[in-house]
């Protein structure tokens, strides 16, 4: 009976040492993200498309997009919406003028639906590895 408690005993002890290095591993994973606003100091606003250039995004980074939401909005669009300036019908439209996106990995596309916005240069395309 005793060396059965002692193999569960340590039976238990390597699922606690697992599970403590599955923790490190997923905070490791959340301490590489990364915030990045958009426009960076202008904030979201016109001519932010070419803003990505020259930066790196991870799946999990955060973008924050800073505007005055009765001037603006940030709506997420599939490429076609983006290369077309055009929320699909039913588009959740972002409006708090302070908000935090988390990128997924690959294209990830946004765009103002106030009318002529888009046209005029507020978009942005970020692809995350």
């Amino acid at each position: 009976m005793a060396q059965g408690r002692g193999s569960a005993a340590r039976g238990s002890g390597a699922a606690v040492v697992a599970l403590v290095l599955l923790c490190v591993l997923l905070q490791g994973e959340v301490a590489e993200s990364a915030v990045y606003t958009v426009g960076d100091r202008g904030g979201w606003s016109f001519n932010t498309a070419s803003w990505p250039r020259g930066k790196r995004f991870r799946a999990g980074d955060v973008l924050v997009f800073k505007y005055s939401p009765k001037a603006h909005n940030v709506v997420p669009v599939s490429a076609v919406g983006y290369s077309s300036c055009a929320a699909p019908r039913g588009a959740r439209a972002l409006t708090s003028g302070n908000d935090r996106v988390t990128l997924k990995r690959g294209a990830n596309y946004f765009i103002c639906s106030f009318p002529g916005h888009c046209q005029a240069g507020m978009k942005v395309a970020v692809t995350a590895a």
